[in-house]
């Protein structure tokens, strides 16, 4: 679920929809905790629910499994604090449904760390918060292969920068747009505060404006491919060559949100693309290389992530 609704107006702007990895016992639940979001997402057809008990298959379940085991034997999660109250996490998300063995090793291998505990009512497991958003930004990204039966492109966004944040100290991830193994680029503010405007006004605004958002995403999502694959060295060439373009379609958008709603800009949109040399200890990299559903990850090649997620940033921080 979202933590506020200002994030899921200013997300189904540029998107075709809002996707949910929502297991079967909590079906109704975002219709219950925030009906004046869901429900007219729903009425329109842009909410989807994602069934962890039929997506995360064995293909999904051996590769979070890969990805999860390579962390834990780095001792990776080893500092994490034990005394902390623990969240649950369906047992579907953690593959129960796809490959029940694996699913039920990485239970005892977590639970052996003691970062998993139990399960108290027989469909969820407690788990050390850090160790579940671990799994569940890994999921994000592994069940983007999936949006092809759905005839879309699943794109992996959050409202939680500081948990994304806390992960990518956690696994001592490089964060520096300039490193040579990864691209990253935060873009022009474009949208407004709305967390006072009505859902249903969103949504009107949304198909009003729709060809001016979806030229800004093509545009960006064009730009962040180029990107990265390119030698560091051209980078800022291709970036000056495209800049205008950008800048000139952010300010049409800003114009014309605050023509609608005359509120100040706040949010901003980005996008990310990754290229990793994986070599026979990188950990890090073989926990992207999995996540993007790649093989070789011990290989000393340069793999393309292919993980082209959405970066939504309000306030402060940004992932």
């Amino acid at each position: 679920m979202w933590r506020g609704s200002d994030w899921i107006k200013t997300l189904i702007l540029f998107f075709d929809g809002i996707g949910l990895l929502l297991p079967n016992y909590m079906q109704g639940k975002p219709e219950y905790e925030d009906p004046t979001i869901a429900l007219p997402l729903k009425d329109k057809g842009l909410l989807h629910i994602l069934e962890p008990e039929k997506i995360v298959d064995k293909e999904a379940t051996q590769t979070l499994s890969t990805a999860m085991v390579e962390i834990i034997k780095s001792g990776g999660l080893d500092s994490l604090d034990k005394n902390t109250r623990f969240h649950e996490i369906s047992y579907s998300r953690l593959g129960g449904y796809g490959d029940e063995k694996l699913a039920k090793q990485l239970l005892l291998d977590l639970k052996a760390k003691g970062l998993a505990k139990d399960s108290e009512d027989g469909v969820s497991i407690p788990m050390h918060p850090m160790v579940r958003s671990l799994i569940l930004v890994l999921l994000s990204q592994i069940l983007r292969p999936y949006g092809e039966k759905l005839g879309a492109e699943l794109s992996p966004a959050t409202d939680r920068p500081d948990v994304i944040e806390a992960l990518k100290e956690l696994l001592s991830l490089p964060n520096a747009p300039s490193a040579p193994h990864v691209v990253a680029l935060d873009l022009e503010t474009v949208s407004v505060d709305l967390r006072l405007v009505p859902m249903d006004e969103v949504l009107g605004f949304r198909e009003t404006h729709r060809k001016e958002h979806r030229a800004y995403i093509r545009s960006i999502r064009t730009l962040t491919r180029e990107l990265s694959k390119l030698p560091d060295e051209e980078r800022e060439e291709v970036l000056k060559d495209r800049g205008e373009e950008l800048q000139e379609l952010s300010n049409k958008l800003k114009t014309v949100g605050r023509k609608e709603w005359k509120q100040p800009a706040s949010f901003a949109l980005g996008m990310a693309g990754a290229m990793w040399k994986l070599g026979s200890h990188d950990y890090v990299g073989a926990l992207l290389a999995a996540a993007a559903s790649l093989v070789g990850a011990r290989s000393k090649e340069k793999v393309e992530t292919g993980a082209y997620s959405y970066l939504f940033r309000a306030g402060f921080g940004y992932y």
